[in-house]
Formats: structure tokens, C-alpha cells, sequence
């Protein structure tokens, strides 16, 4: 145990040598890491490990060096020192007395200082093994998974995405009702998921709209997730007014949805059915409570649309013909596109339905890429040989960094700034070691920048109150400050340039 750990078992079999082990001079690296993988990133774990290595690694590290190089090293003599903070066993020597170098007093006995240090740690490490399992006590932060926000052995396992998000107010007074783009008010994308978060977003909107001649508002949240690739379903009640709902850290939350885990088995369905579709289909699996619905807008982009019912029933109401249809298993539905229209569970357990949908206007763009790049490469070739139209021309000149700004097609311009995106791309991931570091570095400062002016506008705002709105808005434009050639990830800007979250 002893070679593997570093220390005996003896030294945990008593109060007096667990704090003489926690103090000793030589705490080796195992050790150092066993505490470091407690409550501290990778980054400052790697970096923290050879301050629990023995004493003198340095001195050995570098006395391996050619002698030339000494004049620029770190000395590697005299010998390392003793200091109070230490506790040195009885009998214990240094070299430094061997060489009768004057060295400060050695520390046989355990002081207070030793004992409120291995105290602290002993308690921090307690701390760090009970908080993943503390859930019984912050039931209120639990949503379908447990902890506070992700505070969780497997807070890295699930992954989540939003299909839907509507936030829906109410004068109090008059009882108009309207919508509010989602995230206004607010930089953070995590209330969507927690309902502490979720509580605190209601009450500002609550606060604020009053200023835009809304009195006394309700604020209702209808939000749908897919967790771990199941069917996108509500995860709170959208009839439960957020501002006067009850919340409290150490109780339930009452109006958290329950995650419908009797529907994973339709996972390895939805495989299947997907692997069946060409590409140029997209599939939205849904899944809804019975006495709810779900109003949706189809993009006239989408033009072939339809809904395809897995399990329970339902009714789907075209809002603008006010005709409703109601839909067994097995059964489909065509829904018009720009148009809305709501799906009612009206059987007695969850339903289950798809929507199928092909965007047309996605796949003619893509058809006319297709058609603008082998003319490009018959130009390039040579081997085109009618004269191009001057719509065209930027073709030609596409290395130059004017042509797309020339472009009067607009299908010629999104072509030639889609190939500019790719060319950025492909420059980045073939970049060398050094352009990368560099990126890398740059990304993290940007990061810890934020980081620190929106704490420090926190608890200023805390503690003096909040500055006026506009002075507020530019000092998070200012945090919220990119660094120049990374405005937006290129690949995901590539990804969404003619795509569709939402229908």
C-alpha cells in the first residue's frame, strides 16, 4: 500500500497520524491528486500536482540538465529546508544538517495550526463526497435530473435540446394576453431547464413589464426538451402562472412535468424510422399529456408537412379553416404551411406523434449550389464554352474577396459566402500548432474576461442596486465583448446558414 499510495495503513488509524500524514514534508503526488480530483477542474488539478510531489523533484528534474545550461536554470543546490508548517517524524535527518547548512527548527509536534488544517480538509473532502447526493435535501433544484444545475456524479452524461419555447403573459387588469421573445431580459440559456432559474426570470419579466403599460402580469412558460434523444415533451405545466406558484428549495417543485420514461423503449423506433428517410427529410418526434395541446406555425418554407400518430389520439384543429380532424394510431394528417395549427390529446394517456416534414426551399437552394459549382469547375476547367451571363460573372472572380460583394444574384451571393465559410473552416482546422494555441488562448481570455465583469456587475448591482437600463445594456454588450475573427463558431454558422430549429 505503501509503494502504490505513498503511506501506510497505520496512518489512518488514529487522529494524531491522520494529521501527521496531512503535514509530513514529503506528501506525495498520489495523495496531492486524491484531493485535487475534489471540487477542481482538470486544468487546475494538472496544475496543482507537483506542489504534493516530494520536496526536492525540481532540484532532481533539473540537475539532469547539460551544465550550460545552468546559468539560466533554477539552482539545484543547496539542499530543500525545513519549515514550521511541516511535522517531521522523530529520528528524521535532512541533508541540509548533514551539511551543516543552517536550516530553520524542525517540527516534531503537532501544533493547532496542523490540527485546523487536516480538520478543514478532512471536512472539505466529507463536503465534496456528500454534495452529489444532497439531492433529498435541495429537492427543489431537482428537475428530471438531480442536482444543482448538473451538481452530479453524472451531470456530464445527458444531453438535452429545445424544440420549442413560447413565453406567454397576461394583464392582470385587462386580461390582454401576448408573447415575449424568449431570453429577452437576459443573457443566460439555462433557466429553460431549472426551475429555480425559471422562477427568477418570471419575477424580473413581472417587475419590467410594467414599464410597457402591462399591469399586474401573469407570466406562463411553454417549454419543450428532449432529454437523451426521447420524445420532445413539456417539462413544466404552461398553465401555471410562474410568478404566483410556489417554489421552495428543500420541497418538489408542483409544477415540474414528469419525464415520460415509459415511452424510451420508442428510442430504437425512432432509429429506425430515421434511417429510412432520405436527407433531404426531418422528422420531430413528439410526445404531449392528455388535456394539453400544442399550437404550431408551419414555415412556408416547409411545404410538406404532416403529422403521423404513434400512440393515444388526437385532434388536430386547422386554425384557419376551423376544421378539427381527429387521429387514431397509424393514421397521418397533411398540415398547410404558413399557417397554424394545435394538436389536442384527447385520449386518456400521453399521445405520441411525428412531424414529417421536407423543406423545399432548403432543398432547391441546395439543388442550385449543386448546379453553381459544376459550372464553376467547367469555368475553372475550361471546358465551358457559352459565354456567362453577368449575373454569373462573380463566378469567375470568387478567389477575390470582392466578387461576393459584386454579386447582384442573391442566390449567386449566398453561394459565394457559403464557400468563403467553408475556405475559413477548412484554414482553421489545418492551422499548426502555434495558430491553434493561439486561438485557444485568445478563446479563454475572452471566456475569463466575461467571467469576471459579469460577476463584477452582480454584486454591484447587489449591492447598490441597479444603474439605468441603457447603462446596463452596454456595460453586458461591453462583458459580453468576442474576440474579432470569432464572432460565431464557423461551423455551426455553416451548419444553420439555410436550416430550421423550429417548424
Amino acid at each position: 500500500m505503501e509503494q502504490i499510495f505513498g503511506f501506510k495503513k497505520e496512518d489512518l488509524t488514529s487522529w494524531q497520524n491522520l494529521v501527521t500524514l496531512l503535514n509530513r514534508p514529503t506528501d506525495p503526488a498520489s495523495l496531492g491528486i486524491f484531493r485535487c480530483l475534489f471540487g477542481m477542474f482538470s486544468y487546475t488539478m494538472l496544475a496543482t500536482s507537483p506542489l504534493f510531489c516530494y520536496t526536492d523533484w525540481p532540484r532532481r528534474f533539473f540537475s539532469h540538465f547539460p551544465s550550460f545550461l545552468k546559468s539560466v536554470l533554477p539552482f539545484t543546490s543547496p539542499e530543500s529546508q525545513t519549515s514550521t508548517s511541516c511535522v517531521y517524524p522523530e529520528g528524521q535527518s535532512t541533508s541540509s544538517e548533514r551539511q551543516e547548512t543552517p536550516a530553520v527548527a524542525r517540527v516534531s509536534k503537532l501544533r493547532f495550526k496542523h490540527k485546523l488544517g487536516a480538520f478543514f480538509t478532512i471536512l472539505y473532502i466529507a463536503e465534496q463526497f456528500f454534495m452529489p447526493y444532497s439531492h433529498f435535501i435541495t429537492q427543489g433544484y431537482n428537475n428530471w435530473t438531480n442536482g444543482l444545475y448538473g451538481y452530479s456524479w453524472d451531470m456530464m452524461v445527458h444531453s438535452r435540446s429545445h424544440q420549442h419555447v413560447k413565453i406567454t403573459y397576461k394583464d392582470g387588469i385587462t386580461g390582454e394576453i401576448g408573447y415575449l421573445n424568449p431570453g429577452v431580459f437576459t443573457q443566460s440559456k439555462r433557466w429553460k431547464d431549472h426551475g429555480d432559474m425559471l422562477k427568477q426570470y418570471a419575477t424580473c419579466l413581472h417587475q419590467f413589464l410594467p414599464r410597457y403599460n402591462i399591469s399586474d402580469p401573469e407570466i406562463y412558460f411553454d417549454i419543450w426538451v428532449s432529454i437523451n434523444e426521447r420524445f420532445q415533451q413539456r417539462i413544466f405545466d404552461p398553465r401555471v402562472d410562474i410568478v404566483k406558484a410556489e417554489w421552495s428549495p428543500f420541497k418538489p417543485n408542483p409544477w415540474l412535468m414528469p419525464l415520460l420514461v415509459d415511452l424510451s423503449p420508442w428510442r430504437t423506433k425512432f432509429q429506425e424510422i430515421e434511417g429510412s428517410l432520405d436527407n433531404q427529410t426531418e422528422i420531430v418526434f413528439i410526445a404531449d399529456f392528455p388535456g394539453l395541446h400544442l399550437e404550431n406555425f408551419v414555415s412556408e418554407d416547409l411545404g410538406n408537412t404532416s403529422i403521423h400518430v404513434l400512440q393515444g389520439q388526437v385532434s388536430v384543429e386547422i386554425v384557419e379553416e376551423k376544421k378539427n380532424h381527429t387521429l387514431q394510431p397509424g393514421e397521418q394528417i397533411q398540415v398547410p404551411a404558413g399557417a397554424y395549427h394545435k394538436v389536442y390529446t384527447v385520449s386518456e394517456g400521453p399521445s405520441c406523434y411525428m412531424y414529417i416534414y421536407v423543406n423545399t426551399t432548403e432543398a432547391a437552394l441546395q439543388e442550385n449550389f449543386t448546379k453553381l459549382f459544376e459550372l464553376q469547375e467547367r469555368v475553372r476547367n475550361g471546358t465551358e464554352t457559352e459565354p456567362l451571363p453577368p449575373e454569373l460573372q462573380p463566378l469567375i472572380a470568387a478567389e477575390d474577396g470582392e466578387a461576393e460583394v459584386n454579386a447582384t444574384d442573391p442566390i449567386v451571393r449566398l453561394f459565394l459566402k457559403r464557400q468563403r465559410r467553408m475556405k475559413e473552416v477548412k484554414k482553421r482546422r489545418e492551422a499548426g500548432v502555434l495558430e491553434r494555441f493561439e486561438r485557444f488562448a485568445v478563446k479563454k481570455y475572452y471566456t475569463i474576461r466575461r467571467g469576471f465583469l459579469m460577476t463584477a456587475i452582480a454584486m454591484r448591482n447587489l449591492a447598490v442596486g441597479l444603474p439605468p437600463l441603457e447603462q446596463l445594456t452596454r456595460e453586458v454588450a461591453f462583458a459580453n465583448m468576442k474576440e474579432p475573427e470569432a464572432e460565431a463558431n464557423q461551423d455551426e454558422r455553416l451548419k444553420d446558414e439555410v436550416g430550421h430549429g423550429e417548424l
